[in-house]
C-alpha cells in the first residue's frame, strides 16, 4: 500500500495563458484518488494536455495549486518526478537501441541498479509482451510494441501516478483493444492512479472510472460514465438533413410532446425524447410540413456524445471518436 493515503493528485482553480491571449486553462480543478483510472475527456485544444503539462512539471500555471501524491508541483517539483511516470503522446524511447537498454537506461536514471533492476527490466519486458523483441532495436517495433515498451518505460521505477498522454492516437484496432486490456489492468497494480488524457469517447466510456469532460480549459462536467449518461432521460433522437436548417427548427420540435433540448449545427439536428422511436414520426411529419428534407434519421440510448452535447452545446466528431455505439439508424426516402 501506498504511504500517501489522500488524493493521488489534486488541482485547484489552475490558470494558464499563452501568448496572443490564449486561455489554455480557465480555472480548472480535478482530483484523483488511488487505483483509479481518471479520463480528461476533450477535443484537440480542449486544455488536456497543458493540464498534464503542468502535473508532471513541464509547464507552471499562471495562478492555481496541484499537488502530485501530495508533493507541491511549483515547490517540489524534484519530488513530484519522482513519484510520476509519463507516457507523453509521442514515444520518449531511443529508436536505435533496443528495448532491453532502454528500459535499463530508465531505471538507472531513478536510481536502480544491479539485479534489482535486471529483474524489473525482465518483468516488464514479459507483463506487456516483449520479452522475444527485448534485443531488438525499437525502429523495428511495430506501433503497438512501441506503445507497449513507452508504458514500460513509465513503470520502471514505480511511479504512484501514471499520465498517459493520448495513448492509442495512431494505433491500428487489434493494437487499440491490446492496449485498452492493459491500462485497464494498471490501477490494480498497487494502488496505482492513472490520469488518461483522450479525445476517443469509447476509450474514455470503457476505461475511466471517473472522467471529466474538458472544454475550453474548463472542466464542465465530471462524474462516473454511466451516472452521467444516466441523468439524459430518455433517448439521443439525431437527425441528418439534406441542406443546412436555421434556427427555426428548434421552434418547430420544441412544439412537439416529449422532444426537448433541440440543437441544430448545419445539417445535423440533436434532441432529446421520453420515447424516440415513438417520437420519430411526429418529428418527421413536422419537418415535412415545414419544407426541411431529411436524409436520415437515428435513435440510440444515451452516449458520452450526448453528455458532451449537454453541457457544450456541440457534438464531438463521430468519425474521430467512434462513439455512435448502439443506435439504429433508417435512411430517409427522398
Amino acid at each position: 500500500m501506498r504511504d500517501n493515503p489522500g488524493p493521488a493528485v489534486m488541482a485547484e482553480a489552475l490558470v494558464k495563458t499563452y501568448p496572443g491571449d490564449v486561455r489554455a486553462l480557465d480555472g480548472l480543478s480535478l482530483a484523483v484518488q488511488p487505483g483509479e483510472v481518471f479520463g480528461l475527456l476533450g477535443p484537440n485544444g480542449a486544455g488536456k494536455s497543458t493540464t498534464i503539462k503542468i502535473l508532471t512539471t513541464l509547464a507552471r500555471p499562471d495562478s492555481g495549486t496541484a499537488t502530485v501524491a501530495g508533493h507541491d508541483v511549483l515547490r517540489a517539483p524534484d519530488r513530484v518526478r519522482r513519484v510520476i511516470g509519463v507516457v507523453a503522446q509521442r514515444s520518449g524511447a531511443d529508436p536505435t537501441a533496443s528495448g532491453r537498454d532502454n528500459l535499463t537506461l530508465q531505471g538507472r536514471l531513478y536510481g536502480m541498479s544491479g539485479s534489482a533492476l535486471r529483474k524489473r527490466v525482465a518483468d516488464l519486458l514479459d507483463r506487456f509482451g516483449l520479452t522475444e523483441a527485448a534485443g531488438r532495436a525499437v525502429k523495428t517495433y511495430s506501433g503497438g510494441m512501441q506503445r507497449r515498451l513507452d508504458i514500460a518505460l513509465g513503470l520502471v521505477h514505480r511511479p504512484q501516478v501514471l499520465f498517459l498522454d493520448e495513448p492509442t492516437t495512431g494505433l491500428d484496432p487489434e493494437a487499440r483493444a491490446a492496449m485498452w486490456a492493459e491500462i485497464a489492468r494498471l490501477a490494480a497494480d498497487d494502488a496505482l492512479a492513472v490520469v488518461l488524457t483522450t479525445h476517443y469517447l469509447d476509450e474514455a466510456d470503457r476505461l475511466a472510472a471517473r472522467l471529466a469532460i474538458v472544454d475550453s480549459g474548463r472542466i464542465v462536467a465530471e462524474g462516473e460514465p454511466e451516472v452521467l449518461k444516466g441523468e439524459l432521460r430518455g433517448d439521443a433522437v439525431h437527425l441528418t438533413l439534406r441542406q443546412a436548417a436555421g434556427t427555426g427548427v428548434l421552434a418547430l420540435l420544441g412544439d412537439l410532446p416529449g422532444v426537448r433540448e433541440t440543437t441544430v449545427d448545419g445539417v445535423t439536428v440533436s434532441a432529446r425524447a421520453d420515447d424516440g422511436a415513438a417520437a420519430v414520426p411526429g418529428i418527421l411529419a413536422a419537418l415535412d410540413r415545414a419544407g426541411v428534407p431529411v436524409a436520415a434519421v437515428t435513435v440510440a440510448r444515451p452516449s458520452l456524445d450526448d453528455v458532451y452535447l449537454r453541457y457544450t452545446g456541440r457534438r464531438f466528431d463521430a468519425e474521430k471518436t467512434g462513439a455512435k455505439t448502439g443506435e439504429q439508424t433508417v435512411e430517409v426516402a427522398a
